[in-house]
């Protein structure tokens, strides 16, 4: 099997790269049959993004603090191989975000975690939000409102407040960030086949940004929100540290 890898940038992801690469050996990601990511789940988020186009599938070993996406990293780890034979597999679709800023340019991205407009000033955001073009709310008076895929439910969305979803649950979590109308609207839970759309009002006296993960737009007039069916990820995890538990664990954290 070909390795490929790619590493975070700390001084202990950067040493386990050294050691697996002299170990088992290493070739240009375009070429691996799997790309070993090692680091926390910002180095996987950042992994998916770069290598989105690839074939290979990814293999995280959590090298950073929670490393929700990623497996154990174990020292001396002689049984990488076998590991990769016996893991399962997870397809990720990202989201497919447009946006249209105040000069009328349209500029795309994608995210695997979220998309999330926020205020700019001091002045509260107020959105439209249409789904599948229909005007559900007229007027949400906010700091921002996002929209989170499964995998990243667990992540921004959760500390805003918003569900976190079962991986395989064929939604995205729509959640605002701290609602002041309509008051304690808690966002809605939607099919992954909706196509969500926000109109920003008063975008020159009230600016909005969108960020796709981390990637940022300033001074937009309107979102439109679609998942990404065209693209795939796939991440391999071992069988003894599933996904589905670890998103069971964090619905149930005290």
């Amino acid at each position: 099997m070909k390795l490929g890898f790619f590493a975070g940038r700390k001084p202990r992801a950067q040493k386990a790269l050294e050691e697996l690469k002299s170990h088992y050996g290493a070739v240009p990601p375009e070429e691996a049959d799997t790309i070993i990511v090692l680091g926390g789940d910002g180095t996987m988020l950042r992994a998916m993004h770069e290598f989105a186009d690839y074939a290979a599938p990814l293999f995280g070993l959590n090298l950073g603090t929670l490393g929700f996406l990623l497996n154990e990293h174990r020292k001396d780890d002689d049984d990488l191989l076998k590991r990769l034979d016996n893991a399962k597999r997870f397809n990720i679709h990202p989201l497919q975000m447009s946006a249209i800023d105040k000069d009328g340019k349209e500029h795309e991205r994608v995210a695997f975690n979220e998309v999330s407009l926020l205020r700019e000033t001091h002045n509260s955001a107020k959105i439209q939000i249409s789904v599948n073009g229909v005007v559900r709310l007229e007027e949400l008076v906010c700091d921002g409102v996002m929209v989170s895929t499964p995998v990243g439910s667990t992540a921004y969305n959760s500390s805003a407040g918003g569900h976190i979803l079962p991986l395989d649950s064929n939604a995205v979590c729509l959640t605002p960030i701290s609602a002041f109308r309509p008051r304690r609207w808690p966002g809605a839970v939607l099919h992954n086949k909706s196509k969500i759309h926000f109109e920003v009002k008063k975008p020159i006296e009230r600016p909005v940004s969108v960020t796709a993960d981390s990637d940022e737009v300033r001074d937009i007039r309107e979102v439109t929100i679609i998942e990404a069916k065209k693209i795939t990820k796939t991440l391999l995890y071992d069988p003894d540290n599933p996904l589905e538990e670890r998103i069971f664990k964090e619905q149930f954290r005290s």
